[in-house]
């Protein structure tokens, strides 16, 4: 039994959209429980709409220029302790609307869907209680995730998991519980979309997903080697690049086999009709292919997060990287027509995909500290928690 209704605070980046997808994953199950009262903060451009705009032109445009610089920076942050200047330094933006907000919402806890720990040091000051989660995005750990002020992380995989031990934190704090996915992940829909009818049955289809901006490079030329062949049928996704749809548009827009997408919400029913996905290596996208079991190419993943993102997998058995469309095509050749092969790979999917996460998330929250018969000093039903005062 719930003591009473909790109010949720999430906080994410409007980085790319994985952390807004798994920040609505969550909000979704929370609704299903009659939790309404959950609020997202987009937390640095609330509070520094510029800055925001700058750092994430940057992040985008490491995809294109220079991507070794940040993977670099990646890298040398990757091991930093929690009280390092660096992170303490990242830490600091956003502390004025965040205050504001909890004098707003007055929420009973918070979950970061991004690496942004502002808040356990404004806690820690007031010597209040606040519980703080994390819901790790990635399938990778990097220092800005962990704070020795957070009680609870989430993550991919077993594996992060022990990482996370490896580097301090507790395994009584750590779930891998997979990463937050939308419902239809979950329960895959049986309904037939249009395009469903437009698609050669004697073809094998491949989905070519570019990122919610677009910005995975080689794509015409992945197009091009893929049509050629002359035994694929494409599922391209632009996302709000306007003008990589219109390019692939004049391009490809005529043939048969080649089926064009701006953005788009319903990933399920385009992943449910294919035979294999080429994308960017998000920790979300991929998750989501893992809960369809839909066989993953990568094609030249950036340093950082995605291009670890990418090895993990691939060391698993589960991941192709790409670094030219002849070899991806070879890839995915190789696999698509070897059965054997294909189960295998199939296999190994299952060990990985979570594609309950979200619910597995929600229901744990609940159980630590919302439900009185499973927390360790339940409280009298209706009795009122303690205010979280920030000055």
């Amino acid at each position: 039994m719930i003591d009473k209704p909790p109010k949720i605070m999430i906080l994410y980046a409007s980085y790319g959209d994985g952390h807004l997808r798994a920040s609505k994953a969550v909000e979704t199950c929370f609704h299903s429980k009659g939790i309404k009262d959950v609020v997202l903060l987009d937390l640095l451009a609330e509070a520094h709409p510029m800055l925001n705009e700058l750092t994430k032109f940057i992040y985008l445009s490491s995809f294109k220029v220079l991507p070794a610089v940040y993977g670099a920076a990646y890298e040398i942050t990757k091991d930093l302790p929690p009280r390092a200047s660096f992170l303490r330094a990242l830490n600091f933006f956003g502390t004025g609307k965040l205050k504001e907000a909890l004098h707003l919402h007055e929420p009973d806890l918070v979950i970061h869907t991004f690496p942004q720990m502002t808040l356990p040091g404004m806690i820690k000051k007031t010597g209040r209680s606040l519980p703080l989660v994390n819901i790790i995005t990635d399938f990778d750990v990097h220092a800005r995730w962990l704070h020795p002020e957070i009680d609870r992380y989430y993550v991919a995989t077993e594996d992060m998991k022990r990482e996370m031990i490896n580097r301090g934190i507790t395994g009584d704090r750590v779930l891998a519980s997979g990463i937050p996915l939308r419902p239809d992940f979950c329960h895959l829909p049986e309904e037939t979309a249009e395009f469903r009818t437009k698609l050669n049955p004697d073809k094998k289809t491949v989905l070519l997903m570019a990122g919610a901006y677009g910005v995975m490079q080689g794509n015409r030329d992945i197009c091009r080697t893929l049509l050629e062949k002359g035994d694929y049928q494409i599922l391209a996704v632009c996302g709000r690049n306007r003008e990589l749809y219109k390019d692939l548009e004049s391009r490809f827009g005529e043939h048969p086999d080649f089926h064009l997408f701006g953005f788009v919400q319903e990933v399920s029913l385009l992943m449910q009709a294919s035979d294999c996905i080429i994308t960017k290596p998000g920790g979300i996208t991929l998750s989501e292919a893992l809960a369809c079991r839909l066989p993953i190419f990568l094609y030249r993943p950036v340093p950082g997060q995605e291009l670890n993102n990418a090895r993990y997998l691939h060391n698993k058995g589960i991941a192709f990287i790409a670094e030219d469309a002849p070899s991806l095509c070879q890839g995915i050749d190789a696999l698509l027509l070897d059965e054997d092969r294909l189960s295998l790979v199939r296999a190994e999917m299952e060990n990985l995909r979570r594609p309950e996460a979200a619910e597995v998330i929600v229901n744990d929250i609940l159980d630590k500290w919302f439900r009185s018969e499973t927390r360790n000093a339940p409280v009298e039903i209706g009795s009122a928690r303690p205010r979280l005062v920030i000055h």
